[in-house]
């Protein structure tokens, strides 16, 4: 059975967005709400994990949408017409996020757009002092995951990004387990991620944009290209201006878990990184098919692979994250985890989930917007450092398996030619924006 994102986040693989622009300068005054008080959101980005995110969030009675903005005009209708059936309001309409980030009323932005806008959506939300639910990865650049840091630190905003296995119950209970120290030394950490939506069919020819479609603004500050529908909703994410294909699209929710069940803060002591496109060499995706890449740390290790294309993997799961312990291994993913001892020295366990994570990852955005706790599940300083990792692995790669050191301090590699990745060049009118 082919397994896609919407088995398990109830909702598809593809997203849209709206305008980005310059930083805003008005910050409104951050306040404890009361329980029942209205809280206002905004939508950027109609068609996908924005919506789903939008959706979650208005189960609470206490919350409505009163913006959309897209710039498809079909997806924007569309969806303005069903939530004027669900909340009996229905929201206003923009083709430009700046005229939503500019409305007093509005509390919440949830950004659900392709990767390449989140930093200047975000920003400008911190700006114009609205809290912010933004899609992961955070960005498409190390730089950009850096200025949103910056962003949310200066203005003092409620982030939650949508790493929602941060609320899983299950995953909490795995790294209660790790942290509890059963397996024992662990010294190899394992993450894949396999999946046939990665890799696809030959180009086809570039066409007009369909009617009611902005591309020029979906472009944004990327280079100037012609329409493709393969570049556009959902695949774009296996295109370098836009996304990072699986690593940055799976890893980041699974080299999390890789990271936060060993408790790990900070980058690491080095990367190896190769791959290619090997499996599907006549596919559209730019982004690599097959991948391999190793973390270093002072006494483990934590590697990533990926093999779009296929979905099958280790102990029969196409997806998913072990741990290998001298007195067992632990192996997880959404639906459950599992320790197989080595011989007897500890039990045999299996946990399955609940599957109430993205629910309640929203829940916990909109109590800390209530109460203004910076500290979401997901912070924007941890949802950054995943990205970060990713990145790190695309970089490698892409320099032909180059192993490399990134001073986090510095902003520097010590391979001067990796230097050149880790901030886009925005194309007029857009400027990258400086905190």
């Amino acid at each position: 059975m082919s397994i896609n994102r919407r088995t398990f986040i109830q909702a598809s693989s593809t997203l849209a967005l709206g305008i980005a622009g310059a930083s805003l300068p008005r910050i409104s005054i951050a306040r404890n709400r009361s329980a029942n008080e209205t809280v206002n959101a905004a939508l950027i980005g109609c068609r996908s994990m924005g919506w789903g995110n939008l959706s979650d969030l208005l189960l609470h009675e206490e919350v409505r949408c009163v913006a959309l903005c897209d710039i498809d005009r079909n997806i924007l209708d569309a969806r303005a017409e069903e939530l004027a059936r669900r909340q009996g309001q229905k929201p206003d309409v923009y083709g430009d996020y700046r005229k939503v980030l500019d409305r007093r009323d509005v509390d919440v932005v949830i950004i659900g757009t392709p990767d390449h806008w989140h930093c200047l959506q975000f920003v400008d939300a911190c700006s114009a002092g609205k809290d912010v639910y933004v899609e992961k990865p955070v960005a498409n650049s190390i730089a950009e995951c850096d200025a949103m840091v910056a962003a949310a630190r200066k203005y003092g905003r409620v982030v939650q990004v949508g790493q929602q296995q941060r609320s899983s119950k299950h995953f909490q209970e795995m790294r209660a387990y790790l942290q509890a120290g059963t397996l024992g030394k662990i010294g190899r950490v394992h993450v894949w991620a396999n999946f046939r939506y990665a890799a696809m069919p030959p180009r086809i020819p570039d066409s007009p944009a369909p009617e009611g479609v902005d591309f020029e603004t979906w472009l944004g500050p990327t280079p100037v290209l012609p329409f493709n529908s393969q570049r556009f909703h959902g695949s774009w994410r296996m295109f370098w201006n836009y996304g990072g294909g699986l690593i940055t699209d799976w890893g980041v929710h699974l080299l999390d878990m890789g990271l936060w069940g060993m408790d790990m803060k900070s980058m690491p002591l080095k990367v190896l990184s190769s791959g290619g496109n090997y499996l599907c060499p006549e596919g559209a995706h730019e982004t690599f098919d097959t991948m391999a890449v190793t973390y270093q740390f002072k006494d483990y290790v934590m590697e990533w692979e990926n093999n779009a294309g296929t979905e099958t993997g280790p102990y029969g799961k196409c997806y998913g994250i072990s741990f290998r312990g001298v007195n067992g291994t632990l192996v997880a993913n959404r639906d459950s985890w599992e320790v197989y001892p080595e011989g007897e020295k500890i039990p045999s366990l299996s946990v399955k989930a609940d599957y109430r994570d993205h629910r309640d990852h929203v829940s916990n955005f909109l109590e800390c917007v209530k109460s203004r706790n910076t500290q979401t599940a997901c912070t924007i300083e941890n949802g950054s450092l995943c990205a970060k990792y990713a990145h790190l692995g695309n970089i490698g790669a892409r320099l032909g398996g180059t192993a490399l050191t990134y001073d986090d301090r510095a902003k520097k590699f010590n391979v001067s030619q990796a230097d050149r990745y880790l901030q886009p060049a925005y194309r007029s009118p857009w400027k990258f924006p400086r905190v």
